[in-house]
């Protein structure tokens, strides 16, 4: 977009003019728009819902890709300062740039990609340009909750203490690739993403109720990014399930929040001595299930 001009009666709308506007919007509390994350054989499905009354700036889009309004009504800003009404269901190709609108009735919007990848912090990085602004706001965010969340890095080096194990020897277990694979083909609510605990931790893209499961963290002995990025904490939301088959499942223990204003929800996280033990019982049910030749 160019600098602000005349159009037709319209004026033109800049990146300028958006980012000061998103600026001001971050200041206010954030209302909640869960996301969740579709995959199937080379496509990848974001899929957002918004509730009526919201104002709402979206990330910018690198590059072409199939829009699914499947439910609501919402009226869009265009470039040149004008407004289009759209009403589910109304399938379109958009453009690289930022959506903005003003959700008239709870609306659900897809954006489609053909792609491979199932990996959501590098395909926001792949398809997604997160403003300055919103950048700074997460930023500072994150560097608060660094700080209230001393006392679960000081319980997971105790924890390390009494399992007689060592940081270096439990971040190489932790970091081995042999044992990990991809979630199957379906929707999830979480994604992967630079955590204020340590490293990288597990998040919730959209609300999980207590006893739901989050998903599938072992399966035929494997590993998921459930079972792989999921940080401890003495004051856990979820919780690790042994299954008879020795599958395990990440399973939230209260009600965890999702994404608000664009920004990722709450980090998932478990007491590593129960998800010990679980491991140990998931151990146990694999030694009793049957071989049939």
């Amino acid at each position: 977009m160019s600098e602000i001009t005349k159009r037709g009666g319209h004026q033109l709308v800049t990146p300028e003019k958006i980012e000061q506007v998103e600026k001001a919007m971050l200041q206010l509390p954030q209302a909640e728009c869960p996301v969740v994350h579709r995959f199937g054989p080379g496509i990848y499905i974001r899929e957002v819902s918004i509730t009526a009354g919201t104002f709402s700036i979206g990330h910018y889009q690198k590059q072409e890709h199939m829009n699914i309004l499947l439910k609501g009504r919402v009226t869009m800003l265009n470039d040149d300062g004008s407004t289009v009404e759209r009403v589910a269901p109304f399938i379109y190709v958009g453009k690289p740039g930022r959506k903005i609108g003003y959700i008239h009735e709870d609306m659900v919007w897809q954006n489609i990609y053909a792609t491979t990848e199932t990996d959501v912090e590098k395909l926001e990085a792949m398809l997604l340009i997160k403003s300055d602004s919103w950048m700074e706001n997460q930023n500072s965010k994150d560097r608060m909750d660094f700080i209230a969340h001393h006392v679960s890095r000081d319980d997971y080096r105790k924890l390390l203490v009494e399992r007689g194990v060592t940081e270096v020897q439990a971040r190489a277990q932790s970091e081995n690739e042999s044992d990990q694979i991809q979630l199957p083909h379906g929707g999830y609510k979480i994604m992967v993403a630079a955590s204020p605990i340590d490293g990288k931790g597990l998040f919730s893209t959209a609300a999980f109720a207590a006893g739901e499961i989050i998903a599938p963290a072992r399966i035929g002995g494997n590993r998921t990014i459930a079972g792989r990025f999921t940080n401890h904490s003495i004051a856990p939301n979820a919780k690790m399930v042994a299954l008879p088959n020795s599958d395990i499942n990440l399973v939230a223990t209260r009600p965890i929040k999702g994404c608000h204003g664009g920004n990722p929800g709450e980090e998932i996280t478990v007491d590593y001595r129960q998800a010990l033990n679980s491991a140990l019982e998931a151990d146990r049910n694999k030694r009793r299930i049957p071989c049939h030749q």
